[in-house]
């Protein structure tokens, strides 16, 4: 697709001599005053971002509120090209792909989708087909299950209550046992996990960074469950990996994530995209479409969805899942995403994430009556605890144009007075002031 290329100088000058007007101002004279602007200047230097934002602002009357929020969703910046590459026809429009030798377009760009998850989770092999990462995480707790032959699952309480919740509702009627072993500090309860692994046990699931932001390795505790014959399933937010230790270098058996973080925009919840990989030992048992790559009968190369004996089209009821659907759109989302940001681009997204929060923690010691609430490491996001109910602290906060972040107390009772506050390479110095200035104003220092 050729690239814009906007008019020169000379270009512009040409056009309005044609035109009969003497600059630019004239040629939008007939305009009401009030719907012209003199604040789209751009500043030398503006990222593709900022320029966005900046736009943005000066075109609306009303100034979106600032975005704290996270929870496992974040408000990462899609670049331009990911819209516009995804938006042409012969992707946009495309159905599933069963007919090889008319999709062999849509089948190479899962191909790359696949290679790319696997490569970002250091893993053998991924599939395309998944919703979210809630189903993602349901979808490996039963892949355990099949593999092992056993029916107990572990799962961290730090892990996103909201996929805890899907994981409930989904075995309800499964025979899989789901052991929770509350968090501890921030962070999984070790001791209590450990405790927890018995021969029976299928999998235990871990989050990193888990629902409270905060930084783990659990090398130890997969290696644990392996000695009991058990698998081990590692959730993640896949763009902290341009940083962070890999699910595959943890020594996992199953990686899984919510793909929103890789170019797909905040969209009043979806659609969205459950990454899933695997180690090749176990691909057979993985759900959801998976394209493979091969030769014709003259020898050229081509592209085929592979393994489809797993797949509810073909063996209905004997199905590995029932998932069965095309999140090809979402995927080529993210591999475009992916290409675009290339392996430097993804770190610096990453380092700009940490920083910023690194930040932001430095700066809440200057605001009374609001603290850390842990003392891990953390990477984009953080819990703060207010010495008021985090309700109030959201309500305030949204009446001053700022959604300081999620009131933990929906999740966990016993945090009642904890916000969890998530930045992104979005968040610009002013956002961050904002910010502050609700906190000091909504908190009150306890007698």
């Amino acid at each position: 697709m050729p690239a814009f290329i906007g008019a020169s100088p000379d270009e512009q000058r040409a056009m309005l001599a044609e035109i009969g007007a003497r600059d630019m101002d004239e040629l939008f004279a007939g305009l009401p005053q009030e719907l012209q602007s003199s604040d789209f200047a751009l500043e030398p230097g503006m990222s593709e971002s900022q320029a966005a934002r900046h736009v943005a602002e000066s075109a609306s009357a009303i100034r979106p509120p600032v975005n704290f929020c996270g929870g496992g969703f974040y408000d990462h910046y899609v670049p331009a090209a990911v819209d516009t590459l995804s938006g042409r026809g012969e992707f946009y429009t495309a159905y599933t792909p069963y007919q090889a030798e008319a999709s062999q377009g849509t089948l190479q760009a899962i191909f790359e989708y696949q290679t790319a998850v696997a490569r970002l989770m250091d893993m053998d092999a991924a599939n395309a087909s998944l919703y979210d990462g809630g189903t993602a995480v349901f979808e490996a707790v039963v892949m355990a299950a099949r593999i092992t032959g056993r029916r107990r699952v572990v799962i961290d309480g730090a892990l996103n209550p909201i996929y805890r919740s899907m994981l409930a509702t989904h075995t309800m009627t499964t025979g899989i046992e789901i052991v929770t072993v509350p968090p501890r500090e921030g962070g999984c309860d070790r001791d209590r996990i450990f405790g927890e692994l018995r021969d029976d046990t299928a999998a235990v699931v871990v989050q990193n960074p888990n629902f409270f932001g905060c930084i783990d390795d659990y090398s130890d505790i997969i290696a644990a469950v392996h000695e009991v014959g058990g698998l081990g399933v590692v959730s993640v937010y896949p763009l902290s990996l341009g940083l962070l230790r890999s699910p595959g270098e943890m020594g996992a058996d199953i990686a899984v994530a919510e793909g929103q973080s890789l170019g797909l925009p905040l969209s009043a919840g979806g659609p969205y995209l459950g990454l899933m990989a695997t180690r090749s030992r176990y691909v057979r048992r993985m759900p959801g479409r998976i394209v493979g790559m091969t030769e014709d009968a003259a020898g050229r190369r081509g592209f085929v969805l592979t393994l489809q004996a797993r797949e509810q089209h073909i063996r209905r009821e004997k199905a590995t899942s029932n998932i069965c659907t095309n999140e090809g759109l979402c995927a080529l989302r993210a591999v475009f995403y992916l290409a675009l940001l290339g392996r430097d681009g993804l770190r610096e997204t990453a380092q700009r994430c940490a920083e910023t929060a690194a930040y932001v923690l430095e700066r809440i010691k200057d605001v009374p009556g609001v603290t850390p609430a842990f003392g891990r490491a953390v990477f984009n996001e953080f819990v703060l605890r207010l010495s008021e109910p985090a309700e109030d602290a959201v309500r305030r906060g949204l009446e001053a144009g700022v959604a300081v972040g999620i009131p933990l107390g929906r999740f966990y009772p016993q945090m009642n007075d904890c916000l969890l506050t998530a930045v992104t390479e979005q968040t610009q110095a002013d956002d961050v002031e904002r910010l502050l200035a609700v906190l000091a104003g909504t908190t009150r220092t306890k007698k």
